[in-house]
């Protein structure tokens, strides 16, 4: 890796930071505001659809590295993979987006509507024939590109919405995945999908600073949705499927749950009186209400941050062990 690429870093975490605030102020103007589920004060709306800055930082970041790729390198190489990676984000976001202007409390895109609309996001993958058929020993020839494919970006950009719902949670666990998938990708060779995996982490930084406990902006599905398949491109592009299905367990485990509940039950919490945390149902319906039940062994009062924590221990966890275990296809 040249020094001289980590400009791309840096400006994609500047120009997300900078325009976080622009965003903020103009969402409010125009009502794209939501309520904060997991608080007392109702009154106060929060910002939403952030996650539109955090694909504008990225996309602008991936640029200047085309840029100095092309002029200062002088090399073109993987530069179809890369606009086939913008090409899939923008379109996801724009889904994304919609499934935000239509509002969730409104029942949002149709199920059908959504995965349809999903694969074309992957389309940009399949035409360039991203990846290698050849998967655990199994050769699934034309089946990878048109199943496969689709299958991993319908499924990973749908399933990563379904942990969400608390200050902080899609963008930090978007971090610790993304950036443990850069440093795989750039030990096994691939140091070019490994900018580009860090370039959307480092966006996730900056809109973190504001999307944390208390949040004064809100992901949205456009931010959701693009993570997701942002997760799914890295292990197709870098053959690193098995891997990335290890560090998606937690998003595994919700999906389980939130079909336990026919996809009906929300992730939110019981709010209490005094401002802590309850779970909500007899049952359990995600990782949330597992982490509220096991934090109130501990707590007296459980807030919005500890569940996110907790959670974000245990995928730091899973990174470890998928280290561990695939230590001799990594190093």
């Amino acid at each position: 890796m040249e020094p001289l690429l980590i400009i791309p870093l840096i400006l994609s975490f500047l120009i997300t930071l900078f325009f976080i605030p622009v965003w903020i102020k103009k969402a409010k103007q125009i009502k794209l505001v939501w309520e904060d589920m997991n608080k007392k004060n109702k009154t106060k709306k929060i910002a939403g659809s952030g996650g539109i800055v955090v694909v504008f930082g990225f996309i602008l970041g991936v640029l200047i590295y085309v840029a100095l790729k092309t002029f200062y390198f002088n090399s073109t190489e993987n530069l179809i993979e890369v606009f086939a990676i913008l090409t899939s984000i923008l379109i996801i976001s724009v889904v994304g987006l919609i499934d935000d202007l239509f509002g969730w409390q409104k029942g949002g895109l149709s199920k059908k509507s959504r995965i349809i609309l999903f694969l074309f996001a992957a389309i940009p993958l399949i035409v360039i024939n991203a990846g290698e058929s050849r998967m655990i020993g199994i050769e699934f020839g034309l089946l990878y590109p048109l199943f496969l494919v689709p299958l991993g970006i319908i499924g990973a950009s749908a399933t990563y919405n379904f942990l969400a719902g608390y200050n902080g949670l899609e963008a930090s666990q978007g971090i610790l995945i993304l950036s443990s998938l850069s440093l795989i990708t750039f030990l096994t060779g691939n140091s070019w999908l490994s900018l580009i995996s860090l370039t959307m982490a480092i966006c996730l930084i900056a809109f973190y600073i504001h999307n944390k406990y208390p949040a004064k902006i809100f992901p949205g599905d456009v931010l959701t949705y693009s993570i997701g398949a942002m997760i799914a491109i890295i292990a197709i592009l870098g053959n690193i499927e098995k891997i990335v299905v290890f560090l998606f367990i937690p998003y595994i485990l919700e999906t389980i749950l939130k079909v336990r509940g026919k996809l009906k039950k929300y992730s939110f919490a019981k709010l209490n009186k005094d401002g802590g945390l309850d779970v909500p149902y007899k049952k359990f319906y995600g990782l949330e209400h597992i982490s509220i039940y096991l934090l109130k062994k501990f707590k007296n009062k459980v807030y919005e941050k500890d569940v996110v924590y907790l959670i974000n221990l245990f995928q730091i966890l899973i990174i470890i062990l998928a280290f561990i275990l695939f230590g001799g296809e990594i190093f």
